[in-house]
């Protein structure tokens, strides 16, 4: 597949990042010579130098035999006028555009985005996603990431392994028998800086951070073997009032009715337009680091608090301060992930990463074949992908035990009618069923090989 992406930043990055593994031709346009030469070093793409919606710039990034363009520079606007120069130039049949402005996603403005109006065939909102990822995390006591699968009947759910988690130390295969009435499976672990996909021989170790799948009426009691108690922390504190904090806290009076939300932001303008935006979240004006202000807040009585201010050093001291002053749970945003280990092993509970979360927004309009969704884990090292068996698909007839890998592919989930199983016991795909696949970078492509048509259908 020939892909263009638009935009040389952490998002455009980690996009070329995963496509460029495998038979993917990737080019990446950006004006900054510097930070294209640097990308080119680190993966195989092509760099063009060059503005991304100048004509030009895109013929000489091969746009005319692309088969995708991504758009996700830091200018909405470029972005738009990008996908309309590829569309229109170029006949790209698939465009994405990364919007950031939330002027543009308002509800009595959806008309601009049809295909009439302007030829973007999928918008990606990095605040809207990061909002909708956080909102599910904090329903879940303990949880760092929530993932709905096949809608919501399944769920992966990140916990990480503290001391007195029941299920430390023993093989995974056991499991079964200590929670006859629980029906989960520990589908990849995050060690050591390695993320991977278990055998039944692996044990659970301290601090490991462990993604698991089960029915979503059984992830309290799950949390529980992990040593977290069920009950949602309904007491939110949100440090920072920009786009992504008030984008979460409206998200929150949204869908999370019965929660007490507080908003603190340092400008006085950009609290006073926050306030004015929400019905019944609390927003007070002050420096998140100020600890008089803090228990101004009550943090002492706060169950979750989440630090997306702009600057990661002030994140991460502002989420171990609140901590220290009695808050239960710390989540925070980092830009830059290579602080993250440092950030968790000083008591963080939960890493936000806008960058992996906007990727995988998109990676679900990107990978070939019948795949439903798809959620990048970590840094791209696994993929969870939901994928439907077409009559023409190539997986029609393999049994799962043919399709599993071990360590590389695990069919982890199966919709099949109205029945949805974790782990399926042995069984042949059939036309319509569901699979929910845990894979590794290296074989997403045999994943998509699988889910395209058979030639005999061409």
């Amino acid at each position: 597949m020939k892909v263009v992406i638009a935009g040389a930043g952490r998002v455009g990055f980690n996009l070329a990042k995963y496509l460029a593994v495998g038979a993917n031709d990737v080019t990446i346009i950006d004006k900054s010579e510097d930070l294209l030469r640097r990308i080119s070093d680190a993966i195989d793409v092509q760099p063009i130098v060059g503005y991304a919606s100048h004509p030009e710039v895109l013929e000489r990034a091969g746009a005319p035999e692309a088969d995708l363009f991504v758009a996700v520079t830091a200018s909405d606007e470029v972005n738009i006028v990008a996908c309309e120069v590829a569309n229109s130039l170029f006949n790209v049949q698939k465009k994405i555009a990364r919007i950031r402005n939330q002027s543009y996603l308002d509800p009595d403005w959806v008309n601009l985005f049809r295909p009439a109006h302007l030829a973007i065939d999928y918008i990606i909102s990095p605040e809207v996603e990061v909002a909708k990822a956080i909102s599910r995390s904090i329903r879940v006591q303990g949880a760092f990431d929530v993932i709905p699968l096949l809608g919501e009947d399944l769920k992966m759910v990140g916990v990480r392994c503290g001391q007195l988690s029941q299920i430390l130390n023993t093989p995974l295969r056991l499991i079964p028998n200590l929670f006859a009435k629980l029906d989960f499976i520990i589908a990849c672990i995050y060690r050591g800086g390695d993320l991977f996909i278990p055998s039944g021989d692996e044990h659970l170790l301290l601090n490991d951070e462990v993604y698991f799948i089960a029915h979503r009426d059984q992830i309290h009691q799950i949390m529980e073997a992990f040593n977290f108690q069920h009950h949602y922390g309904r007491r939110v504190l949100i440090m920072g009032g920009g786009s992504i904090g008030l984008t979460l806290a409206a998200e929150i009076e949204k869908t999370l009715k019965n929660f007490q939300t507080k908003v603190i932001e340092k400008n006085p303008q950009r609290a006073e337009y926050v306030a004015r935006q929400l019905k019944t979240t609390e927003v007070l004006c002050g420096d998140v680091l100020d600890v008089e202000l803090l228990k101004e807040a009550n943090i002492q009585e706060a169950e979750t608090i989440i630090s997306v201010t702009q600057d990661d050093k002030v994140n991460i001291l502002a989420s171990l301060l609140a901590k220290k002053e009695g808050a239960i749970r710390a989540m925070t945003l980092l830009n830059n992930m290579d602080y993250s280990s440092l950030v968790t092993s000083m008591g963080v509970d939960a890493i936000i990463s806008p960058h992996s979360i906007t990727v995988s927004s998109i990676l679900q309009y990107v990978r070939q074949g019948e795949l439903r969704s798809v959620h990048s884990l970590r840094n791209g090292d696994v993929e969870v992908i939901e994928a439907e068996a077409q009559e023409s698909s190539n997986v029609i007839g393999l049994s799962v035990e043919d399709i599993n890998i071990k360590g590389h592919i695990l069919v982890a989930g199966l919709r099949r009618g109205n029945q949805t199983f974790i782990l399926p016991p042995k069984t042949t795909v059939r036309v319509g069923d569901r699979l929910i696949l845990v894979v590794t970078k290296e074989t997403i492509t045999k994943i998509e090989r699988l889910f395209a048509t058979r030639l005999s259908y061409l």
